[in-house]
């Protein structure tokens, strides 16, 4: 059976399994929890599957190692293609990617810089920059307000059906919670669509 090595509460590991459950094919891997904070993906063993040393890793049956979030789904995708979560021809497949593109650079990486710059989990494998910190949650609240705009009358990111830029939009927008950065009273399209997501049988994995 496959293998993914993950840290179950961390986002990217939540939209591999999102988009797996979406798939109907979380049971065809086995999750193995990893301890992020004890460094338990720093070790020798860990860096031969991924030398970046991050999660999620898919472990293939003959030891062939995925690393990346959207790798290890477009592998998922092009495998179990129903339902197309990564586009279904040719537009929609290059709009879905535009926003993976606009939600990673634009919200989920400085999501992830105000978390590590300012909470101080890994100040002992990085040198923390509280102003770099503060200046991404700038960034990330910015964002929020340009998604509410673009939701306006929509009921998904892209197009009139579920995709991979909901689950990275959900995940990353659950994940802000250690942040302390929420949906904002006047983001009443963001507030709806995230109502609408959660509810969502894959966003309980």
């Amino acid at each position: 059976m496959m293998k993914i090595y993950e840290m179950k509460k961390a986002p990217n590991p939540r939209r591999v399994r999102m988009f797996m459950a979406e798939k109907g094919i979380l049971d065809q891997a086995e999750f193995v929890e990893m301890d992020l904070q004890q460094g338990e993906n720093l070790t020798p063993e860990f860096a031969q599957k991924n030398p970046m040393k991050k999660v999620p890793v898919l472990e293939l049956d003959d030891g062939t190692c995925i690393s990346e979030t959207m790798a290890i789904c477009r592998y998922f995708e092009e495998l179990h293609p129903q339902p197309p979560l990564l586009g279904k021809d040719a537009l929609d497949k290059a709009k879905v990617e535009q926003w993976l593109r606009w939600l990673e650079l634009y919200f989920f990486m400085p999501t992830g810089m105000c978390f590590q710059h300012t909470s101080g989990v890994f100040k002992d494998r990085m040198t923390p920059i509280p102003e770099w910190g503060e200046e991404c949650r700038k960034g990330v609240e910015k964002f929020m307000h340009f998604l509410n705009k673009h939701l306006e009358g929509r009921e998904f990111i892209v197009g009139d059906h579920f995709t991979a830029a909901d689950i990275s939009a959900l995940c990353t927008v659950d994940f802000n919670k250690v942040n302390k950065i929420g949906i904002q009273a006047d983001q009443t399209n963001l507030q709806a669509w995230y109502e609408r997501i959660s509810q969502r049988e894959s966003a309980q994995v």
